[in-house]
């Protein structure tokens, strides 16, 4: 059977015309599976696949094409809400509000070309997860973090970044994870200043032995489950990270008065310094190379201060004892700070102060040891 030339022609016409029509098509609906990201902190992966960030500021990366990328997001369950941060291209672009199964952000660059973006969750593993679904743009593709040193910082709500932002929600309104700022808080930028990684485990309220209103469940008893709390089920794969330095800072709310309402003993020095000294040897097991850090409270002062201090220093010989060829525990006891964020927390400027103080810090700390 033969074929014209122009029925040839037409039909060679119509199939690449076809061919670019797909290629096109398929670049400008590019989708990433949540699964594909990869997240830095705490998270899990739920039935649906949709990656859950859980502790605090943890984070995902990708790039993209072109000017506008779609993030698919959710709060925990239809009647929530909880909070992302976002870099773009390098450059901090805000907080924003993710509300009930389904929310969309879509991130528009000013320019055309290949651009970078990483999400941050605000809040912390206790006001549930942040839901990531999937992203969407041109040329779409998972970041990886570069290759550099991890800092694993510790704490209660301070590290958290709790109560530190109410630019948008007033203190005293609205929900408790309304004014958190995880991204703000003064670990990231610690590890920002110092080109360093860095991962949160943070529970607001939370002690070494008591927490500010009750007798626990405290950060020893919760740090070795997926979300802090005490019936998860799900322990933490702590094979996954593998910090140079675990900075550690609690003592602010075993030392409180407590909410007024539940009986508070006078704080008991001997039982703090041998459940933090416990607690120490637990997070060696699971880094046995990290460089232990402890650090003080900039919210108490006077006799707490003091005693915190010398809490601390008994600490530090225990370990340094029981340990005699590993680094020794390294100390910073924080400047006093009348902080003037929500409920007596530091305020984001308050931050600053607090990772400018520990920057030379921690610098040291991630030397090479000679």
């Amino acid at each position: 059977m033969k074929f014209s030339n122009t029925y040839f022609a037409a039909a060679l016409c119509l199939f690449y015309l076809s061919c670019n029509s797909s290629k096109l098509t398929s670049q400008a609906a590019a989708e990433l599976p949540a699964a594909a990201l990869e997240p830095y902190g705490r998270y899990t992966l739920n039935d649906a696949q949709n990656l859950e960030l859980v502790s605090s500021a943890a984070h995902v990366g990708f790039s993209f094409a072109g000017t506008e990328a779609r993030v698919f997001a959710a709060a925990p369950d239809a009647g929530a809400h909880t909070y992302l941060q976002y870099e773009l291209d390098g450059e901090y672009q805000g907080r924003l509000k993710i509300s009930g199964l389904q929310d969309t952000l879509v991130i528009t660059a000013p320019t055309a070309g290949k651009h970078t973006v990483w999400l941050y969750k605000t809040t912390e593993a206790h006001t549930g997860p942040l839901v990531i679904k999937k992203v969407s743009g041109q040329q779409v593709a998972p970041l990886a973090k570069p290759d550099a040193p991890l800092i694993e910082f510790i704490g209660n709500s301070i590290t958290c970044g709790a109560a530190a932002d109410p630019s948008e929600v007033p203190c005293g309104t609205g929900e408790y994870h309304d004014q958190h700022n995880a991204y703000m808080a003064y670990g990231p930028r610690v590890a920002r200043a110092l080109n360093a990684n860095f991962i949160l485990s943070c529970v607001s309220g939370i002690g070494t032995y008591r927490n500010w209103n009750s007798d626990g469940p405290t950060m020893p008893e919760v740090y070795e489950k997926e979300d802090f709390r005490i019936n998860t089920p799900q322990d933490w794969d702590f094979s996954r990270y593998t910090p140079a330095v675990v900075s550690i800072a609690l003592g602010t709310n075993d030392f409180s008065e407590g909410d007024g309402t539940s009986e508070r003993l006078p704080f008991d020095s001997a039982q703090f310094v041998n459940s933090y000294s416990n607690f120490v040897k637990l997070v060696k097991t699971k880094y046995p190379e990290a460089r232990i850090a402890l650090l003080s409270s900039p919210m108490l002062n006077g006799r707490k201060k003091q005693m915190l201090e010398n809490c601390l220093t008994a600490i530090k010989a225990q370990i340094d004892a029981a340990y005699p060829s590993d680094k020794p525990v390294a100390l910073h006891f924080f400047e006093p700070m009348q902080a003037s964020g929500c409920s007596g927390h530091p305020s984001v400027e308050e931050h600053g102060i607090m990772a400018n103080e520990l920057a030379p810090f921690f610098q040291q700390l991630l030397k090479p040891q000679g």
